[in-house]
C-alpha cells in the first residue's frame, strides 16, 4: 500500500512539475525570451510529457529564433498529435518557407491516389469514431425496424440499416488503412546544415544532391549509420543517420 502511495505521489508531483515548467515557458515566450522558453519546454519533453500544445509552442519559439529544422520538427510533432489543427498547419507552412530546399511534390496517380486522398481526410482515430457513430445509428434503425408496425416504415428502416452497414464497413476499413499507412511512414527532418545525399551507403559514394536543414524526408531502410531516404519528388539516396531526426520517435 505504501509503495503504491509513493508511486502515486511521484506521478502527481511530476505532473505538477511539468505543468509548472510549461507555464514558465509560456511566461518566457510572452517576454520574448525565446531561449529560456525553449529550455523550459524541452525540459518538459525530456520528462516524457508531450502534447500538441507543447510541441506547437516549442516550434513557435524556434521559429522566432529562425532555427528552421527544430521549428519544422516540432510543428510536425504537434501535427501528429493534432492532425486537424489549422493553426499548426499554417505555422508549419511559414516555417517551411524558411528552408533552402524547394523539393517538388510529385502527386500520386491511379487508384492508390484516390484511396489515399479519401482516407487521409481524417485521422484514423476520427474514422473509428465515425464507425462507432454509424453503429449507434444502425442500432436505432434496427429498433425502429423491429417495433414499427407499418410496412412503409419497415422498408425505410431496412434501407437505412443497409446504408449504415456500408458506412460502418467503409469507415472502419478507412481507419485501418490510414493507421497502417501512418505506421509504415517514417518521416524525418534534416538537421544538418548541409547533408550530402549519396548513391550508396558510404562516404565515398557518388553525391546525388545536397540537402539542407529543414527538408523533410521519408526513411525507407537502414544500414549501419546510414539511412536510405525518399524525397517528395521521389528522389532516393543515402544520408548519414546523424544528419536527420525522426519525427515519430
Amino acid at each position: 500500500m505504501m509503495k503504491k502511495l509513493l508511486i502515486l505521489l511521484l506521478f502527481v508531483s511530476q505532473v505538477f512539475w511539468a505543468q509548472s515548467a510549461f507555464e514558465q515557458g509560456n511566461k518566457f515566450y510572452e517576454k520574448e525570451n525565446y531561449e529560456a522558453a525553449i529550455s523550459s519546454y524541452e525540459s518538459v519533453v525530456s520528462s516524457g510529457k508531450q502534447s500538441a500544445e507543447l510541441y506547437f509552442n516549442l516550434g513557435n519559439s524556434y521559429y522566432k529564433l529562425h532555427k528552421v529544422a527544430p521549428a519544422i520538427y516540432n510543428y510536425e510533432k504537434a501535427l501528429l498529435l493534432s492532425p486537424n489543427d489549422s493553426e499548426i498547419k499554417t505555422n508549419l507552412e511559414f516555417a517551411r518557407k524558411m528552408a533552402i530546399d524547394d523539393i517538388k511534390v510529385i502527386p500520386k496517380v491511379g487508384f492508390n491516389k484516390l484511396l489515399s486522398d479519401f482516407t487521409s481526410k481524417y485521422y484514423y482515430d476520427t474514422w473509428a469514431w465515425i464507425a462507432v457513430s454509424f453503429a449507434f445509428l444502425f442500432l436505432l434503425f434496427f429498433v425502429g425496424y423491429y417495433f414499427s408496425q407499418r410496412t412503409a416504415f419497415k422498408r425505410i428502416y431496412f434501407i437505412g440499416m443497409f446504408v449504415l452497414l456500408v458506412g460502418i464497413f467503409l469507415s472502419a476499413a478507412s481507419g485501418f488503412y490510414e493507421k497502417g499507412r501512418n505506421e509504415n511512414e517514417r518521416p524525418a527532418i534534416v538537421f544538418a546544415e548541409n547533408a550530402p545525399l549519396k548513391s550508396e551507403p558510404k562516404a565515398t559514394g557518388q553525391e546525388a544532391t545536397v540537402l539542407h536543414e529543414g527538408t523533410k524526408v521519408y526513411i525507407l531502410e537502414s544500414i549501419a549509420n546510414w539511412k536510405k531516404v525518399e524525397l517528395t519528388d521521389e528522389t532516393t539516396g543515402w544520408i548519414e543517420d546523424s544528419a536527420i531526426k525522426e519525427i515519430k520517435n
